[in-house]
């Protein structure tokens, strides 16, 4: 008897095995070895090749201010029933070599064809943002302006002058496309460029406008009638898989592309060529059109926080805050007891702040006083050297706690004020130690070359007394 539950026993155990075999089979990609590690899904961060790929991380910095804010789907679902997923709706990257297919490869260089496939991406990016912009149009602002979802007002600081763009950039597809031979082919695109480049003015405002609308847009997700048709919209197919802000970011993400696609038709232009000359001059254009809108977006961003710092006490007004015209970074915190700040790093100042709720609207109260870049210390401290909470964790501590301080001290006369950080992570970490470390270079510079002028305008008497 006992021979017999023995032998059955090691039967079912023969099976569970099987069936696990069977199982573990399943979920092997057919086209892959049977060795290889599995991986479960991660999540997805790509934008469908439109906008470029950027770190992700809570600190903001000049020219990488606005976060996009990119809503991502992972479900983790047991073997067993498999749910199908949604139908996504691709955009498919096309090449000139691949749209004209005349037969003139033959014919052409290699350095051509690339010029050709150059001019050809600067046209099919064109096309492929006012289709976006007027979706962001389309599938979003009309039907919550016609649901009341959100006031008009609301709606027009969300998208501000998005509409405006459209035609703008109509213009420069039709005048590309006018361009185009027959055949395909573009033998001259720099005036073109030289001519409308100017236009890309108007992006001051939209540009400038974005800090504030990312936070009311930010806000409004707190409504659950918005929260709810942004998710229905970022789960239907037209998405693809972007969510709204990633559609009101994409101008921007364009205007910075400019310069990348003249710098490659540039490449592949010889210089005894007719457009060498103009393309040139578009390239110089671009670079000074995004250096002043990169400018006046990064004033506008540190105005918009400044207005929206709290002081408990007049003691705490700085002059060096209302003189900043520069937020190199600024992002969430905790300290040594876990407490989430919220800290601004000016051209002059750091400021620490813990964010609140005032009149519906996201403030920042002043924690301690400012602490002026000039006389700052700081410091990367390293697992063991941190007090948490009021006990110090040993050197050998494996906690998470400990990892990702860093220490900052002000020290004036007879004032101490020290604050230890802790970031979300080492690159986030680090992304605060350069901010801080080229702000007090920065600072040291100015001063630097203050003294050099003024020793050298007082000489300038003396030398002139001479003669």
């Amino acid at each position: 008897m006992m021979g017999c539950c023995l032998f059955m026993h090691q039967k079912k155990r023969k099976q569970r095995k099987r069936d696990v075999d069977s199982l573990s089979l399943c979920s092997l990609d057919i086209n892959e070895p049977s060795t290889k590690r599995v991986k479960p899904l991660s999540r997805v961060t790509s934008l469908a090749s439109l906008i470029p790929p950027v770190k992700a991380a809570p600190l903001k910095r000049i020219g990488q201010t606005l976060q996009r804010s990119i809503s991502f789907r992972s479900d983790c679902r047991p073997w067993g029933r498999q749910i199908a997923p949604a139908i996504t709706k691709r955009r498919d990257s096309k090449l000139w070599s691949e749209t004209f297919d005349l037969g003139l490869g033959h014919m052409l260089s290699s350095t051509e064809i690339k010029r050709q496939e150059a001019i050809f991406e600067l046209s099919q990016g064109e096309q492929d943002l006012i289709e976006d912009l007027k979706l962001a149009k389309k599938a979003y602002r009309d039907p919550m302006l016609k649901l009341s979802i959100m006031t008009e007002h609301e709606l027009n600081q969300i998208f501000f002058t998005l509409d405006s763009l459209i035609p703008l950039h109509e213009d420069l597809l039709s005048r590309l496309r006018e361009a185009r031979k027959p055949d395909g082919l573009t033998d001259h695109v720099g005036h073109i460029l030289v001519d409308w480049l100017p236009c890309l003015e108007t992006y001051n405002s939209y540009c400038s406008n974005q800090v504030a609308a990312k936070a009311l847009l930010d806000h409004k997700k707190q409504d659950h009638r918005v929260h709810d048709f942004l998710q229905r919209c970022l789960e239907s197919p037209f998405s693809r898989k972007l969510d709204l802000w990633s559609f009101l970011d994409i101008p921007r993400s364009r205007l910075v592309k400019y310069p990348l696609l003249l710098r490659e038709m540039l490449k592949h232009t010889p210089n005894d060529h007719p457009d060498h000359q103009h393309l040139d001059e578009a390239m110089n254009m671009i670079q000074s059109i995004v250096a002043d809108i990169n400018t006046q977006t990064g004033e506008s961003e540190c105005r918009y926080y400044k207005e929206r710092l709290l002081y408990l006490e007049s003691g705490q007004r700085d002059l060096l805050i209302d003189s900043s015209r520069i937020l190199s970074c600024h992002g969430e915190l905790k300290n040594n007891r876990g407490a989430k700040l919220h800290v601004f790093l000016f051209q002059d100042v750091l400021v620490v702040t813990r964010a609140v709720t005032q009149n519906e609207q996201l403030c920042y109260q002043l924690h301690r006083q400012p602490i002026p870049i000039r006389d700052l210390e700081w410091e990367d401290l390293q697992g063991g050297e941190v007090r948490l909470g009021g006990s110090i964790r040993g050197a050998f501590s494996h906690s998470e706690r400990t990892k990702n301080f860093f220490q900052v001290v002000f020290r004036s006369g007879g004032q101490l004020q020290m604050h230890c950080f802790q970031a979300s992570d080492a690159f986030n970490k680090q992304q605060w130690l350069n901010c801080i470390r080229q702000a007090k270079e920065a600072v040291w510079s100015a001063e630097s070359g203050a003294a050099q002028t003024a020793c050298q305008d007082g000489a300038r008497p003396q030398h002139d007394a001479q003669h």
